[in-house]
C-alpha cells in the first residue's frame, strides 16, 4: 500500500511544489486548503505536471475542529505537511490577533484529531524566522531561538513548542520542523508558482509584477543595513529544491529512520544574497530594467540571515542544487504565464 500524505495548504504556493514531488516519488496526496490566498491554478498545474487528475482535494479550514476531525475520519493518513498558515511578516505586525488565532488554532485542531485517530507522523513548515536577530551566523538548529521579531515569527516558534511538547506527551506522533529560508522561483514546466492575492508581501513576486506592469515601482525596505551594499542580507532557496526537502523529510519518517521522536532541520543554500543582489541578477538573466526605490526599513525584517545546512544535507542526504540564476528565471517564465492566463 502506498503512504497516504495529507498536504494541509495543498494548493498554495509551496503546498503545490510539494505534492509535484511526493507524487512523483510515489506517494499518495490530499490536498486541503481554504483557498484565502490562491486559487486553483496551482491545484490545476500539479494535475499537469503529474499527469494525475484524481488527486483528492478537500475545501476546509483547519480553525474548524469539526471538518479537521473528519478529514481524519474520511482517509487514512499517514503523515501530515502542515502549511495552512498566515506567512507575512510584515501583515502579521499590523495584523497580529489574525496571526496568533490562525496559525495557532489550526495546528491545534490538527494535533487533536491526530492525536484522537491513531499515530501519525507530522511534518511542521517552520521558518529561520524562529531564531529572531542572530548574533553569529550562518544558524545552525542549535542555534538559540531569540525572541522573534515579528508576531508571524513568534507562530512559528510556538507551534515547534506545541509539537515538541505533544510528541512527548503523546506516543502515537513523531515530528520534524522543518526551518526554511526564502523560498524562490517555480516550477521549471511554469505550471505553478507563487500567486499573492493582491499586493504582495514576498519580494520576488514583486519583482516580476513590477517587471510585466503590474506594479508601477518596486520597494526595497531599507538601504542602510550593516551589510556590504546596505540591504538585508537572506537565504533563497529555489521552492523545486525546497520541496524536494520535504519528500527525503517524509520517507525518513515513514522509513523509521528517526533518530529522535523530534528533530528539527534548517532548508536553505547555505550562502548569503542581499535583496540588491537579487534584483540586479534577475535584472541580468532575464534582460530587463526593472523601475525600483530605496524605502525606509519594514518592522520585523532582522539585517542578516542565512542557513547552515550541514545537518539536513548529511542526515536527509538532501542539498539544494538549483541555482539563483535558473531560480529567478523560472519566477519569470511563471509571471509570464500567468499574465497569458489572464489577458485571454
Amino acid at each position: 500500500m502506498k503512504k497516504q500524505i495529507l498536504v494541509s495548504g495543498g494548493a498554495g504556493y509551496i503546498g503545490s511544489h510539494v505534492t509535484v514531488e511526493l507524487i512523483n516519488a510515489g506517494y499518495d496526496v490530499i490536498v486541503a486548503d481554504n483557498m484565502s490566498n490562491c486559487d486553483m491554478t496551482c491545484y490545476e498545474g500539479v494535475k499537469k505536471i503529474t499527469g494525475k487528475q484524481d488527486i483528492p482535494f478537500v475545501e476546509m479550514d483547519f480553525c474548524n475542529y469539526g471538518v479537521v476531525e473528519k478529514l481524519f475520519t474520511d482517509y487514512k493518513i499517514d503523515a501530515v505537511i502542515h502549511f495552512a498558515a498566515f506567512k507575512a511578516v510584515g501583515e502579521s505586525v499590523v495584523k497580529p490577533i489574525m496571526y496568533y488565532k490562525n496559525n495557532l488554532l489550526s495546528f491545534l485542531n490538527l494535533l487533536e484529531a491526530i492525536q484522537k485517530h491513531g499515530a501519525c507522523n507530522v511534518l511542521f513548515s517552520s521558518s529561520a524566522t524562529v531564531y529572531g536577530e542572530v548574533e553569529t551566523l550562518p544558524v545552525t538548529e542549535k542555534s538559540p531561538r531569540l525572541p522573534a521579531t515579528s508576531p508571524y515569527g513568534k507562530t512559528k516558534q510556538m507551534c515547534e513548542d506545541i509539537l515538541r511538547d505533544t510528541i512527548k506527551a503523546q506516543t502515537n506522533i513523531k515530528g520534524i520542523a522543518l526551518r526554511y529560508f526564502n523560498p524562490i522561483g517555480a516550477h521549471p514546466s511554469a505550471l505553478i508558482g507563487e500567486l499573492p492575492r493582491g499586493v504582495p508581501n514576498n519580494l520576488v513576486p514583486y519583482i516580476t509584477q513590477t517587471a510585466i506592469g503590474k506594479r508601477e515601482c518596486l520597494n526595497i525596505f531599507g538601504n542602510d543595513y550593516p551589510t556590504p551594499d546596505g540591504t538585508c542580507l537572506r537565504d533563497y532557496i529555489d521552492v523545486v529544491d525546497l520541496a524536494k526537502a520535504h519528500v527525503a523529510t517524509i520517507t525518513r519518517m515513514v522509513e523509521g529512520c528517526m533518530k529522535e521522536d523530534y528533530e528539527v532541520f534548517n532548508v536553505g543554500i547555505g550562502r548569503p544574497v542581499s535583496v540588491l543582489e537579487l534584483v540586479t541578477t534577475f535584472e541580468k538573466v532575464n534582460e530587463l530594467s526593472l523601475n525600483y526605490k530605496y524605502v525606509e526599513r519594514r518592522m520585523g525584517d532582522v539585517p542578516s540571515l542565512w542557513a547552515d545546512t550541514t545537518l539536513a544535507n548529511e542526515e536527509l542526504g538532501w542539498k539544494a542544487t538549483r541555482t539563483l540564476e535558473e531560480t529567478l528565471k523560472s519566477a519569470w517564465e511563471w509571471e509570464k504565464y500567468v499574465a497569458q492566463k489572464e489577458n485571454k
